[in-house]
């Protein structure tokens, strides 16, 4: 212990108290300022396309780090007029400057990979380590580090695997994975910027595009670092084998997802419900909000994403509101009375269909459906043109429209109920009936 204590003890002995007290305030205050700056970091929302927000987080993050060029720069001279030692400053300086530089530039990366809160987590820790082998290279480290890392590893026949072997690879294919993330991306705005294509076409050239790319740059990752690829093919037959029973619904999600991008049934923007009945059911309604390799987001009204997987919007069957002709058949049933006029009843749900959203051609048809146990089953039909906009909030206001009037009319909607009723002498039911007010006029407009 003493062999490695002395040099230590002798080192802080020769630079003075003066230079180890500049040393340890400059430490203190880049690591408050960067911690605290960090916090404020993390949680700004990303800017979008605007230069001002980027240009702020850039000065922000390199602010520290010129805090402590400022008072390295101005104590030095004065440290030299007094006859201390400033060897630790001086080799602190470049250090310093290097920090700010690598810290910057890794900021710059970033930006050009993405705005993700999970990518900006990454920067300090990326920075660091970046920093640490350009510090061993300043100080003249780096030979001897690499020296006690080569010593320790382990033999397989010719090959010699060790902890600095194992390092330079990961670095060599993570640079390469960089590389290609980043072409994907500039690839991935050049196609997006095409408006002769599809919007959900782009986004499926984009995303084959990186995961094309993403895979290259890993393969080529491992053969710069000496890697042979010719070994790899042992594991072939097991990743077949995998997809073949573990992966197979994850692999049938992949192209299930890459049939969706490419047919455009469904897109971004799109309001569909899931259901399992035709006509204009609104179960499982939402927007499609994303779609990703696996599974596509849907937003519905309550404002919960649910994701559902790609393989099953192939196969099951769904509504998409948004498709072809917008223009939809609303059906709102409404029961009355036996003891009600009929034709009275039919004229007022026509008149309940006076609505902003409702079309006028083709106009609105009512109907008497049957004659059931609990009273006459009449229903109003009529078309809108928007159901993107909500099928809902129109029946609503229809069906607040026909109580009104319903009400002001004097027309019943009666309960589920059963009568026994004991007729009088030989009268038939028939002419117990009440009698229609109007006569009865066969419908001719054509709809069913």
């Amino acid at each position: 212990m003493d062999e490695f204590a002395d040099p230590i003890v002798r080192a802080f002995q020769s630079a003075g108290a003066a230079q180890i007290a500049v040393m340890a305030s400059v430490f203190a205050v880049v690591l408050a300022s960067v911690l605290r700056g960090r916090r404020w970091y993390l949680t700004r929302p990303d800017t979008g396309t605007s230069a001002r927000g980027p240009a702020i987080d850039a000065l922000a993050i390199i602010a520290p780090y010129l805090l402590g060029l400022l008072i390295l720069t101005a104590t030095r001279p004065l440290l030299v007029a007094s006859g201390h030692p400033t060897t630790w400053l001086e080799a602190a300086l470049p250090l310093l400057v290097a920090l700010a530089v690598i810290r910057l530039l890794v900021f710059l990366l970033r930006l050009s990979l993405g705005q993700g809160l999970r990518i900006k987590a990454w920067e300090l820790r990326v920075t660091l380590v970046i920093w640490l082998v350009a510090a061993t290279q300043l100080l003249g480290w780096l030979d001897t580090v690499v020296a006690a890392l080569e010593s320790f590893g382990l033999s397989a026949g010719t090959t010699r695997i060790t902890i600095w072997s194992v390092l330079k690879a990961i670095t060599t294919v993570t640079i390469f994975v960089v590389a290609s993330v980043w072409v994907a991306r500039w690839v991935d705005r050049r196609v997006g910027m095409v408006e002769q294509l599809a919007h959900s076409t782009r986004i499926g050239i984009g995303k084959f595009a990186h995961a094309i790319l993403i895979g290259f740059g890993a393969l080529l990752g491992l053969q710069a670092a000496g890697v042979d690829l010719t070994t790899l093919t042992v594991f072939s037959g097991a990743i077949g084998l995998g997809l073949g029973f573990g992966l197979q619904a994850i692999a049938a999600n992949f192209v299930s997802g890459f049939v969706l991008l490419l047919d455009r049934s469904i897109k971004p923007g799109d309001v569909i419900s899931f259901t399992g009945t035709t006509g204009t059911s609104t179960t499982g309604f939402g927007w499609v909000e994303e779609l990703r390799a696996r599974h596509i987001v849907i937003r519905d009204r309550d404002g919960v994403a649910t994701l559902v997987p790609n393989q099953n919007v192939i196969t099951n069957a769904l509504i998409n509101w948004s498709y072809g002709n917008p223009r939809v058949r609303l059906h709102v049933p409404v029961r009355i009375s036996y003891q009600d006029d009929p034709e009275l009843a039919l004229k007022l749900l026509l008149e309940a269909a006076d609505h902003p959203r409702i079309l006028r051609d083709p106009p609105a048809v009512s109907r008497l459906m049957q004659f059931a146990d609990s009273g006459m089953e009449i229903e109003l039909r009529f078309w809108i043109h928007d159901p993107a906009e909500g099928v809902n909030n129109v029946r609503s206001d229809v069906n607040r429209r026909i109580w009104a009037l319903f009400r002001q009319n004097g027309v019943t909607i009666p309960p589920p109920q059963r009568e026994i009723r004991i007729l009088e002498g030989g009268k038939s039911a028939s002419a117990l009936a009440p009698r229609a007010s109007n006569p009865i006029t066969p419908s001719n407009d054509g709809q069913d």
